[in-house]
């Protein structure tokens, strides 16, 4: 058992502090946000993540787990420290790390002996030998520091089966010493260890999050050219993730990816290979292609209607993915934005993210309480997430609420065959059309 504090408590440190609680460890969560803080304190989760409020509860019972403002507090005693503050996107691509410099400035005034400090938020290339200088360039009383390199692999909406399932956990630190150290930790996770040096440790992270963004992107694109030639991008995608040199994850058609990780880090990377003088054309086309599908919805329900001003548009599911509720750079906002510009009426609705939509569209929408409820009197629909509420709703109630069963499904939530069997026209991503023919619109 090992005394860990942890410096942030978003997504990553909070799951990452919950989950060494939960495996014996003595972890104390620090933020400067003091109203997060109270939330904690109170064993409640203040995101929406399945599973960790329960954990929470647990742990803190079990004084495992606390949480605090205070850097004194939480540094005291403490072996090791996880650092999983935000790294948010400047304007030209490249990582803010201003965050990481305060935290690492912190740790060197109030730390003193040794030290392991970890680094679990996303920052580029050469970022950890910089925040071992900053650490000891603050140092009020002698310290030793080292600096582990352990990026996280998380999925929003699955964090905790992904911490205890992972891949993978990587290492990557010059110091043995060190390495052994977070191994132990890990340890009693049983998941494979990958000891490496640091700068490869914090390419791996970007590099991995680019290659499954290309293959969205990748997907994506095929799924345009099914249309245009008859194909089933799902029979298509199936086929080529039998391949086991390709693989079926992240292979499926829809309006691209968003959320906290692969759009910073995409545009992070290509920032880090022009700091080098290395363009990197792939990535950059990998871009373009997923601002593109990202209003794959309006251009088509465009084409269908011709002017959308003054109609009814339901749009179901706010948060970038299902099981979160994240809207950070997620498809909805752009689309809900289009729309608008476009003079349409839009009421939204998603089981968990309505607050956090509320504090980026404002009054511009309508908010409903239910599929239902934003489907009435709607001349069409845009599924834009695919919650579980929205995959299992029955097709008939299309029909019954709306004043145009017309559905743009941007994540291919119904099977064709199913939607043929009822009066409403349905278009997805990379499949056919379907016209009830015995409605005219």
């Amino acid at each position: 058992m090992r005394k860990i504090a942890i410096v942030g408590t978003g997504y990553v440190g909070l799951v990452t502090g919950v989950c060494l609680a939960e495996i014996g460890h003595q972890v104390i969560c620090i933020d400067n946000d003091v109203k997060k803080i109270a939330t904690l304190l109170a064993k409640k989760s203040p995101i929406y993540e399945p599973g960790l409020g329960e954990y929470i509860e647990r742990n803190m019972s079990e004084n495992r787990l606390t949480f605090t403002t205070n850097h004194c507090e939480a540094f005291n005693d403490a072996e090791v420290i996880y650092l999983a503050v935000g790294t948010p996107q400047n304007r030209d691509g490249s990582a803010n790390l201003d965050y990481i410099f305060q935290a690492a400035r912190e740790i060197g005034e109030h730390v003193s002996g040794e030290i392991i400090v970890v680094v679990k938020s996303t920052v580029p290339v050469g970022t950890n030998d910089k925040i071992k200088q900053c650490i000891k360039g603050n140092a009020l009383k002698p310290i030793k520091v080292e600096v582990v390199s352990n990026p996280e692999f998380l999925r929003e909406g699955h964090a905790i089966y992904d911490t205890f399932h992972g891949d993978r956990i990587v290492i990557g630190t010059s110091s043995e010493r060190a390495a052994a150290v977070i191994a132990s930790i890990n340890e009693p996770f049983n998941i494979p260890i990958l000891h490496t040096d640091v700068r490869s440790a914090e390419m791996i992270k970007y590099a991995s999050n680019a290659f499954l963004a290309t293959k969205i992107s990748f997907i994506n694109e095929i799924s345009t050219i099914c249309e245009k030639v008859g194909a089933n991008i799902e029979d298509v995608a199936y086929g080529m993730g039998q391949d086991s040199r390709i693989g079926s994850q992240f292979l499926k058609a829809g309006i691209g990816y968003g959320g906290s990780c692969f759009p910073k880090d995409t545009k992070a990377l290509v920032q880090i290979a022009g700091n080098v003088e290395h363009t990197f054309d792939l990535l950059e086309s990998v871009i373009r292609i997923n601002n593109k599908q990202q209003l794959i919805l309006v251009k088509k329900a465009m084409l269908r209607f011709g002017s959308l001003k003054g109609k009814r548009v339901a749009l179901l599911g706010l948060a970038f993915k299902p099981n979160t509720d994240d809207i950070r750079e997620a498809a909805s906002i752009v689309l809900v934005e289009r729309l608008l510009e476009e003079g349409a009426r839009v009421t939204v609705y998603d089981p968990v993210a309505m607050d956090n939509a509320r504090k980026v569209l404002k009054d511009q929408v309508g908010y409903a309480n239910s599929i239902n409820e934003a489907l009435y009197h709607a001349d069409m629909a845009f599924i834009v997430t695919e919650w579980d509420e929205i995959k299992e709703f029955p097709l008939e109630d299309y029909e019954k609420r709306m004043n145009l069963p017309i559905v743009f499904d941007g994540r291919n939530c119904y099977r064709l065959e199913e939607v043929e069997q009822y009066a409403m026209e349905y278009h997805s991503i990379g499949r056919a059309i379907v016209k009830a023919p015995q409605l005219t619109f």
